[in-house]
């Protein structure tokens, strides 16, 4: 007879993301999800390191980390160019002393009829979205095994669905998320996590960046409308925390998707 089992709902009913004593490395913090992403790591009690091209934007989330009580470490970098990948971890482990999170929140979106999409587009899109969160990782897993850490990956809806235009951008996200998923087999037997999170639409500079190219079919735009609306930038923060934190140790290779049902049918 197999032994009764007794959830341990006090372990489990609002069990916080508690990132307390830890550090934490976030790209494209420089405004949008990244910066709330930073923010939302730095309430839950982690130090951050933040990485931008942007020095505006990263003196802005530095001074919301601050206000939370945590310390804040700025990182200027272009996520375009390879060489500058693995200075941003050095960056966050020698001003914090350890790494326990690397989220990869940078991205940027191109869109163009595929047909004469410039190569330089095509390129840089598959270097930040895909080729930095690579090098990145490669980087912080030594740190993040000494840690037993976590690697979030931000992907997208596009990397489940087709959307018209977004050819490189679907195909830098769908790698993404296959290359969480192979590095999570490959890590099985260690302490570290690997997940990728894939929002839907929301009201951040990347999405204020979809602009169609002339001439685009208005119905195949319409197609990815989400019914219920955009998601809340602060709730898709949150799961990445929570994703980041202790309180996810169940989550290992998971692609979350959080695009208010429009992968759902």
């Amino acid at each position: 007879m197999a032994a009764s089992y007794k959830c341990n709902w006090e372990a489990f009913v609002g069990m916080p993301s508690d990132m307390t004593g830890k550090a934490a490395l976030v790209t494209g913090a420089g405004g949008g999800l990244g910066q709330a992403t930073a923010v939302a790591l730095a309430r839950a009690g982690a130090d951050v390191c933040i990485v931008d091209i942007k020095a505006d934007g990263l003196a802005q989330t530095a001074a919301l980390v601050e206000t939370s009580g945590r310390q804040a470490v700025v990182h200027i970098a272009d996520l375009g160019v390879a060489e500058n990948c693995a200075a941003c971890v050095t960056a966050a482990v020698d001003r914090l002393g350890r790494l326990d999170a690397l989220c990869n929140v940078a991205g940027i979106l191109r869109l163009a009829n595929s047909h004469d999409m410039p190569l330089a587009d095509w390129n840089l899109v598959l270097a930040v979205n895909l080729t930095a969160p690579f090098l990145l990782s490669q980087a912080a897993i030594p740190h993040l095994l000494k840690s037993n850490g976590a690697i979030v990956n931000v992907a997208s809806l596009a990397a489940h669905i087709g959307e018209a235009y977004a050819a490189a951008y679907c195909a830098s996200k769908a790698g993404l998320v296959q290359m969480t998923k192979s590095r999570a087999m490959e890590f099985l037997k260690q302490p570290i996590r690997i997940n990728a999170i894939s929002p839907g639409g929301m009201a951040t500079p990347i999405g204020a960046s979809f602009v169609p190219p002339a001439e685009a079919d208005a119905e195949l735009l319409a197609r990815f409308r989400p019914i219920r609306g955009l998601v809340e930038v602060a709730d898709m923060a949150e799961m990445i925390a929570y994703l980041a934190s202790d309180a996810a140790r169940g989550f290992h290779g998971a692609i979350i998707q959080m695009d208010n049902g429009i992968t759902a049918g």
